[in-house]
């Protein structure tokens, strides 16, 4: 029996091969512990031997108080044994729940897209019912997105700003059924993504604008267009749609090429008129702007960029301007000549473009613009300043510290200043329905300024601003009016105002070494630029304030324009 129980003459010293390096020798004891995939372990977890103090119930996770192994160890979610509910911060979701937004149908769908916009995305109101759909499977989610980037590419390359560019993306899927979508632009850059769930994949497109035309026509009709897609009442289909956007790319400008070049004229010859000129120097500011404006189109038939196109047409006005002053006849100013030149040819529209976005938030998009505005203004400068050196050089008087005369005819101002509106309105485009109301408005805006600078003694900067802020005013009422875009109300109006003379007298004293004198008159015709785009935004945005906000259900009030605060 004892030789069963496993005596000394049974127990055989094992091999080597049966021994390992790890092996615990012979008389210790080890506990043996489970395999270590049934107690996975986490770099989280209390290590062996430690003992977890307790802080209140067992419940609570902290354990029984007794302070053993046994106790409940604590989790990372655990409150601290300091806190108190009745010191806890609000939770961010109230009791009640978030407030509903809901878009009223009475506002304009600009304005209930841009209220989208400047929404969290968490907070946005779900799409309404789709009533626009090919099949009963819901609709085609790449050819909406395509659709959507086409209206955009018209809109961008109109010189619409970045905002209500992604307002009317926004409002064209938002129309057929894809609420989860989030279109960004760019100067030259649209892309679109929508993702249906957090669990599917998400489908993106883009789209590139490389070419830019001014055509205000074809702007209101794709604003029609969207204002059609975005209405419950009309039916518009995917096929509708993109019929009726072939047609819009295909139609023809309103005006054919002679009206333009006479309007550029029209549009010199006020300008001079503006500054003190009679009716000789209308007449010859006309020539000179037309001989501009027709090479300016010889350069891009040949393909020439438009800085080139730029330096080119403000020679012809110079030119003329010069050779006035070597004829030395005290009956035409040239400096008028010039100036008109001038006016004919100062992007004022990419410029307000270009402010708008920066103040909406779109400092990209506003850093392209200006930066294009800048390149065409350096164009400008060149053809000028080439001009002067050589009038210089052949014994021209340019006194740089000519100004224009007074408004001894205010009557005359005021028409001269309505008929630089009516042709900057032909120059863009306009439909013949919104020709009259710009030109009021031009007219508006140089009696305000002419009220506040002559009359009142006021900053010419500062009553630029008032009076581009009443045409932005005015502007976006007309807009709303008619369901367009504010553009073809606003930029025309603003033609008056822009800083001509002031951008001469500048040019006039850098290429004559004064430096000073130069660098002052540029330094004012910037800052009257940018008085002009601020208060053209301003007033908008004033206009929106009489407006009642989209999504003032529930609490919700109007959005800022601003990504962020500054810090």
């Amino acid at each position: 029996m004892v030789a069963e129980s496993g005596g000394p003459e049974d127990q055989k010293p094992q091999s080597d091969e049966a021994r390992s390096a790890f092996a615990p020798p012979a008389g210790t004891m080890h506990p043996v512990s489970p395999p270590e995939e049934d107690h996975p372990t986490s770099e989280f977890a209390m290590p062996s031997g430690v003992q977890q103090e307790s802080h209140g119930p067992a419940g609570s996770g902290g354990g029984s108080g007794s302070g053993s192994n046994s106790d409940t160890l604590s989790s990372a979610f655990t409150p601290p044994s300091t806190y108190k509910a009745q010191q806890s911060p609000p939770a961010f979701t109230p009791a009640q729940g978030i407030p509903m937004v809901k878009l009223t149908k009475e506002a304009p769908w600009q304005d209930r897209m841009r209220t989208m916009l400047r929404m969290p995305v968490t907070e946005r109101p779900a799409a309404e019912s789709i009533q626009r759909t090919d099949d009963e499977t819901g609709p085609a989610v790449p050819r909406v997105l395509d659709l959507t980037l086409r209206i955009g590419e018209l809109l961008l390359a109109g010189g619409e700003g970045a905002e209500d560019v992604e307002a009317a993306m926004f409002a064209v899927t938002r129309s057929y059924g894809l609420d989860r979508s989030e279109p960004t632009v760019t100067f030259t850059l649209l892309s679109i993504s929508h993702q249906p769930s957090l669990v599917d994949d998400p489908v993106t497109a883009s789209r590139t604008v490389r070419r830019r035309g001014t055509d205000y026509t074809r702007l209101a009709a794709v604003f029609r267009l969207v204002d059609d897609i975005t209405t419950p009442d009309a039916e518009v289909s995917l096929e509708e749609a993109y019929r009726r956007l072939a047609e819009i790319r295909r139609n023809r400008h309103p005006y054919p090429g002679w009206v333009l070049t006479a309007a550029a004229g029209l549009l010199a010859g006020s300008a001079s008129v503006l500054v003190g000129g009679g009716f000789l120097v209308f007449l010859v500011a006309a020539a000179g702007a037309m001989l501009g404006d027709r090479l300016a189109w010889l350069c891009a038939g040949r393909g020439l960029p438009e800085f080139y196109q730029f330096t080119v047409a403000a020679m012809p006005p110079a030119a003329l301007g010069v050779a006035l002053t070597l004829t030395h006849s005290t009956d035409i100013r040239p400096s008028a000549v010039i100036t008109g030149g001038l006016f004919a040819l100062l992007p004022g529209r990419a410029l307000v473009a270009g402010v708008q976005d920066g103040l909406t938030g779109y400092y990209i998009t506003a850093s392209a613009r200006l930066l294009e505005v800048m390149y065409f203004f350096i164009g400008i400068v060149a053809g000028v300043l080439i001009v002067l050196y050589l009038g210089l050089q052949l014994g021209a008087e340019l006194n740089p510290e000519a100004r224009f005369t007074p408004y001894n005819e205010p009557v005359v101002q005021i028409l001269a200043s309505m008929a630089l509106s009516l042709a900057f309105a032909v120059l863009l485009q306009q439909e013949r329905s919104t020709v009259l109301a710009v030109t009021l408005n031009g007219g508006v805006a140089w009696i305000i300024f002419g009220a506040m600078a002559r009359t009142g003694q006021i900053s010419p900067v500062a009553a630029t601003a008032v009076a581009a802020g009443l045409v932005g005013l005015f502007g976006q009422l007309f807009s709303r009016y008619r369901f367009h875009s504010s553009l073809p109300y606003i930029t025309a109006a603003i033609g008056p105002l822009l800083p001509g003379s002031a951008t001469y007298f500048g040019l006039l004293g850098v290429a004559q070494n004064e430096l000073d004198t130069g660098l002052t008159s540029l330094s004012t015709a910037v800052a009257t630029a940018l008085a002009i785009a601020i208060g053209v935004n301003l007033g908008s945005e004033i206009s929106r304030l009489f407006m009642g906000a989209p999504g003032a259900i529930g609490g919700a009030s109007r959005r800022a324009a601003k990504r962020t605060r500054g810090f």
